[in-house]
């Protein structure tokens, strides 16, 4: 059967699973040119990648059970990570462990682990905003491990709401979601896909010259609770300076705010539910 792997990078120290806060991930003089990790997270401590392979788009047979895969299509990394020399080893369940707790601090699940022929595999799944990224880790105890990603991207949002439709609802109810604004799992940098939205609340704006907004981030209850209401914050931040830089609003009529998961429209139970409680608000000062 295939293997599969996804790499986030994660640091440990000693026995202690550390997740990086750094939207970079590091990196070794040793690795392959033109490698990379993961945006997300670090690799493990002392290793470097031997082998690099990216695809914007192909199929990876992602196993489901110990016996059983399932394909999933999207933008696909395959990295080969060998251990530097003079590092020290790490068990191939550290590994495992390592990438799967990483995955449980933001919200990923754990679908299969097992164990075949001295080598430890996980397979793991994360939903964020707009994208579903799969992984399966290949832990080893010979100085080497595997790891395939696949971002599976979700539907984009290409209808949105126009800014009379925003206007309307501001009159009625003194708010409006936006659903429109796309960002990383865990970061607050606007996705492109994001500009029709935006361009549609800079038009409410300038059509409303007497209009001040709260710029509210909301999220769904995943991850730790102060974790959330900073990424919150920050992603109405990020909002407040594309809409005063890029569409000239006056920073005076828009003030930024972190509601992290303290107000959802819908159920957390549900994956359906956790996107429309990942949202912006625009709500009247």
């Amino acid at each position: 059967m295939k293997r599969s792997v996804l790499v986030f990078g994660i640091f440990m120290v000693g026995m202690q699973l550390m997740v990086s806060g750094t939207l970079f991930a590091a990196s070794d003089p040793n690795d392959t040119a033109g490698s990379k990790d993961p945006s997300l997270f670090n690799r493990m401590p002392g290793f470097h990648i031997s082998r690099y392979e990216e695809k914007e788009f192909a199929r990876y047979e992602m196993p489901v059970t110990a016996t059983k895969t399932q394909a999933v299509e999207g933008r696909y990394v395959w990295i080969v990570y060998d251990i530097n020399d003079g590092a020290k080893q790490p068990s191939a369940l550290q590994i495992v462990r390592n990438y799967t707790n990483a995955a449980a601090a933001i919200g990923g699940k754990k679908i299969v682990e097992y164990e075949d022929g001295g080598s430890q595999y996980v397979t793991l799944k994360i939903v964020s905003d707009d994208a579903e990224v799969w992984a399966h880790v290949e832990g080893k105890s010979n100085g080497q491990y595997n790891l395939h990603v696949v971002e599976k991207a979700r539907m984009r949002q290409d209808v949105v709401a126009d800014a009379n439709s925003l206007a309307n609802s501001i009159r009625a109810t003194g708010k409006v979601a936006v659903y429109g604004i796309y960002f990383d799992t865990a970061k607050w940098d606007i996705k492109p896909q994001s500009d029709p939205s935006l361009q549609e609340i800079a038009k409410l704006l300038k059509n409303n010259a007497t209009l001040k907004l709260y710029v509210v981030g909301h999220t769904d209850n995943v991850g730790a609770f102060d974790a959330n209401v900073k990424l919150s914050n920050n992603r109405a931040d990020a909002v407040v300076k594309a809409l005063t830089g890029r569409y000239g609003i006056a920073a005076s009529r828009l003030q930024p705010f972190g509601a992290g998961p303290t107000s959802p429209v819908q159920s957390n139970q549900s994956e359906a539910g956790r996107a429309k409680n990942r949202r912006v608000e625009l709500v009247a000062q």
